[in-house]
């Protein structure tokens, strides 16, 4: 399911109208998953195929993490977000956009703040917000080859 009547960043995706000419196909809220992240965009494939004028954001699911395909997207961590150590096959690009997020590795971890920039790299990790506010981050899932033991999800 759904949720288009989010607040949150505004998306625009363009695209073509039916003369050839570069138009905004879609301006509004980003479509907010059950899980509660907003995707902004899904690539199903790379290269990406930027024809036709479907909205590419839905549905989501976390079997695109395993499909070859790239995501944007944004996700809220509520405060007392727990640790849940996790893998995938992708290579994460993430910015920080609001609050605080320990992201936890098998060894160590780091405290990231707004306009904090992480690298993932398909290793095991967790995401934690200690609080006292949500945090928001925004990140950009390519597929990857497998590290270490591969995918946990």
């Amino acid at each position: 399911m759904t949720d288009t009547t989010t607040t949150g960043p505004r998306r625009i995706v363009t695209g073509l109208d039916e003369q050839g000419r570069s138009c905004i196909l879609i301006d509004g809220p980003v479509p907010r998953t059950e899980r509660g992240n907003q995707l902004i965009w899904r690539a199903p494939a790379l290269p990406a195929d930027n024809g036709g004028g479907e909205d590419a954001s839905v549905p989501f699911a976390m079997e695109h993490l395993k499909d070859g395909s790239a995501t944007f997207s944004v996700t809220e961590l509520p405060v007392g977000m727990g640790r849940f150590l996790h893998a995938t096959d992708t290579l994460d690009y993430l910015v920080i956009l609001k609050g605080t997020i320990v992201l936890e590795m098998e060894v160590g971890e780091a405290t990231l703040r707004a306009g904090d920039c992480v690298v993932q790299r398909g290793t095991v990790h967790a995401w934690r917000n200690d609080g006292p506010d949500v945090a928001t981050m925004a990140s950009i899932t390519l597929p990857a080859l497998p590290v270490g033991k591969g995918a946990t999800i």
